[in-house]
């Protein structure tokens, strides 16, 4: 199997639904198959009747359907609904819970036991199979009750932001490993980088978005046939068919664009495999529509932020890929486009900046963030967010009220509400000879 084949592979059997149950079925049916002969051989035999075994396994037979049906359309309604209040591409978060899969695997397996065992009931109840399907639906039930409670608090806005939040980490992790300071970051230009002119343009074969490529595979093509190959298009870019997907400098003969074409992937909609700017556009994007009038929810804006402020700092520590790969003696082998810091800063806080400026819990929550990664992160990585502050002070400005201006110029982690950041502005009072200090805190006894 070439690279794309396995990747292929992997996505359907993380992202699909369908997998766990059917082999549920499958295991179901073999065991009950298996315990069946054994009954026999060993002569076990149930004291219940025929007919009320019938009577009991067919009730926890359509008990189990009905959870099975229950859960689908549960499924159906919570998508409709996340999607229409979040934002659609939590969709994919949906599908791959583990918790709904494990869920719904055990439904069909209970379901089909105990189709399997009925079919067995005859003139004698097998021993072990019937008291098998009546605890399988004890079981069922007690993760019936338990997928109710994950789902309630999973399709919660904090739960789904946490969820993507905690992905990001990951994609910021594998995609940046290093830890700032431990290489020196190049902000080069690729024309500043290749020396010999373009040979030969790979155009892309199939239209849709960058998923995800196979680095270690082109850098092997490219040394084995001494030329330099270069990605154009960037992870999470929509590329159409018939535009450069590949361009070759040097040999270029002596590269297969069928072989080089099978190391990247390309599908309907972004992934988060090597896209570490994907969870920062989600949960702009759930903030975004947070903030528009018609749903005017600045709390779960101030939710969002918590998280992007969380993934900034992670990328902020980080060593950030400068998107060049070289061999052993330092020579240029293989080069693809990545986000640079700017990048994730502007992604992060413009939109947020743009659509939540009219909300005093919004502006003070992005003060506190941007404050905070000024002074806790590395000095390098400050020159973008100062800019940033000041844009926020201008767009502070907007309000009308003096009392509302002097509100949104100062930082509150929790937008409105928090006491950490207020200004130490005081007054003092002489109560019965003691002497207070009124401050925006509340009095402090001198």
């Amino acid at each position: 199997m070439t690279w794309l084949q396995r990747y292929r592979v992997r996505h359907y059997i993380e992202h699909s639904i369908v997998i766990l149950p059917v082999l549920g079925i499958v295991t179901a049916v073999v065991l009950v198959v298996v315990l069946r002969s054994i009954e026999d051989k060993m002569g076990w035999v149930s004291a219940r009747s025929p007919d009320s075994a019938r009577l009991v396994i067919g009730t926890l037979a359509a008990t189990m359907l009905t959870f099975i049906v229950f859960l689908s359309s549960t499924l159906l309604v919570a998508v409709q609904l996340a999607s229409g209040q979040l934002t659609p591409r939590i969709i994919a978060f949906v599908f791959k819970d583990r918790v709904t899969k494990f869920a719904l695997t055990v439904f069909v397996f209970t379901f089909s036991l105990s189709l399997a065992v009925l079919a067995q009931v005859e003139d004698t109840v097998p021993l072990i199979t019937s008291k098998l399907a009546t605890w399988s639906c004890v079981v069922s039930l007690c993760t019936f009750f338990y997928l109710i409670d994950h789902i309630g608090k999973t399709l919660r806005p904090s739960g789904v932001l946490k969820a993507i939040g905690e992905a990001g980490r990951e994609v910021i992790q594998s995609v940046y490993p290093r830890p700032i300071g431990t290489a020196a970051e190049s902000t080069s230009a690729f024309s500043d980088t290749i020396d010999a002119e373009e040979s030969l343009s790979i155009a892309n074969p199939k239209a849709g978005v960058v998923l995800a490529f196979h680095a270690a595979g082109l850098v092997s093509m490219a040394r084995s046939a001494g030329c330099i190959i270069e990605m154009v298009p960037q992870v999470g870019d929509f590329i159409a068919a018939g535009d450069p997907l590949f361009k070759i400098y040097g040999n270029a003969g002596k590269v297969s664009a069928d072989k080089v074409c099978q190391c990247v992937a390309v599908g309907q909609e972004r992934t988060h495999q090597q896209d570490p700017t994907l969870a920062f556009r989600i949960i702009v994007d759930v903030a975004s529509k947070a903030l528009s009038p018609a749903i005017n929810d600045p709390t779960t804006g101030v939710l969002s932020i918590d998280q992007i402020h969380h993934l900034l700092r992670r990328v902020g520590n980080r060593c950030l890929d400068e998107g060049v790969i070289r061999d052993e003696h330092g020579r240029i082998v293989f080069m693809y486009r990545t986000p640079d810091w700017e990048d994730f800063v502007k992604l992060a806080v413009t939109e947020l900046r743009q659509f939540g400026g009219s909300s005093i819990q919004i502006v003070r929550r992005l003060r506190a963030m941007l404050e905070n990664l000024i002074e806790t992160l590395p000095q390098e990585r400050t020159v973008p967010l100062r800019p940033e502050l000041a844009l926020l002070d201008r767009t502070a400005e907007r309000f009308v009220d003096p009392e509302d201006r002097e509100l949104a110029a100062v930082g509150d982690s929790q937008g409105l509400g928090g006491t950490g950041q207020r200004p130490q502005t005081s007054t003092k009072t002489n109560v019965s000879g003691k002497d207070f200090e009124q401050t925006a805190a509340g009095p402090l006894l001198r």
